[in-house]
């Protein structure tokens, strides 16, 4: 028997068994299958270091504690770690609510990372528009995906499912309708987008319901064939980065720091429900403090008095 806010021993219920049913109540308020998915993989892994057979409402702080050092131990990198509590977090937030227990997971401080964006050099190699005459249908697709990564740093799973009608080329917009948050995205296409899709919708034809990145059979993309097409088209270019995603960090750095764009509308622009992960960048590519060092830095100033002062010995 089980009542909102009372914890009651006489269920006898294992934390596979409690966890089973988290899942479920998650698949029907309409979390996404692939957080579903998520979860299942982080839940399989934390099973490796904590007992998930005993009964949930027998668990222990001590036990949570054992499981992170077991983690520890055995290799796991801080994020993954950080990743795992988060899931367990949440499972076992659920089970207070149920009335399961009332133990909880606290916070693990995973490690902050820099990740290498792609460079100037290596965006000009994969922004050079390959030779209409020569080139397969995939690499001029891919070109024309790439140009859009750069112009919006959009994820992986918007690019797949834009249909032909999402982009309104006069407006200069393209209205995005599957994003991780499930709200409506508006995509601004700068003059040279548009003129690159204007020239693709030309050649790929289609309906309006067609997606706008099909593959030659006019099919969807799947997520393993953008990935590999994305790859192969890099590695073409002689550029050994291949991420998809490694473009939206790009985006986000070279909007903050060569564009001098704002927080507020890189939220907008990355399609982010809060401004937590948008003030990590700010954090990570922070314009402050290299905008207009050289007037601050006591290198620059200890550099340019010694050259005036040279410069002062040699009028004399």
């Amino acid at each position: 028997m089980r009542k909102k806010g009372i914890i009651t021993m006489a269920v006898r219920e294992s934390a596979i068994d409690a966890f089973g049913r988290f899942l479920l109540t998650k698949r029907g308020g309409g979390v996404k299958t692939k957080i579903i998915e998520t979860y299942s993989q982080h839940f399989h892994a934390i099973s490796k270091h904590l007992d998930v057979r005993q009964e949930i409402a027998g668990m222990t702080a001590e036990d949570l504690r054992n499981m992170v050092i077991s983690m520890q131990e055995s290799g796991l990198s801080p994020n993954s770690i950080k990743s795992y509590t988060i899931t367990l977090k949440a499972f076992l937030s659920w089970c207070n609510a149920e009335g399961i227990t009332s133990l909880n997971m606290a916070k693990y401080k995973g490690e902050e990372t820099i990740k290498e964006t792609y460079s100037d050099e290596e965006l000009s190699k994969l922004l050079q528009k390959p030779d209409m005459k020569k080139c397969s249908f995939a690499e001029y697709r891919s070109w024309v995906i790439v140009n859009l990564l750069v112009n919006c740093g959009c994820r992986a799973a918007t690019i797949r499912n834009i249909l032909i009608r999402d982009v309104d080329l006069p407006s200069r917009v393209i209205q995005a309708r599957h994003t991780k948050n499930r709200k409506a995205l508006v995509i601004p296409l700068c003059s040279q987008m548009v003129g690159v899709l204007r020239e693709y919708l030309n050649i790929r034809g289609g309906e309006a319901d067609d997606f706008l990145f099909c593959t030659e059979h006019g099919t969807q993309l799947t997520g393993n064939a953008l990935r590999c097409s994305i790859a192969d088209y890099n590695t073409r270019r002689g550029v050994g980065k291949t991420s998809i995603h490694l473009f939206r960090h790009t985006f986000a750095r070279k909007y903050l720091v060569d564009c001098g764009g704002n927080a507020f509308a890189l939220q907008r622009l990355l399609g982010h429900a809060t401004l937590d992960m948008t003030k990590h960048y700010c954090e990570i590519y922070d314009t402050d403090l290299t905008k207009n060092f050289d007037k601050y830095s006591p290198l620059a100033q200890m550099k340019a008095g010694g050259e005036k002062i040279k410069v002062r010995q040699g009028r004399r």
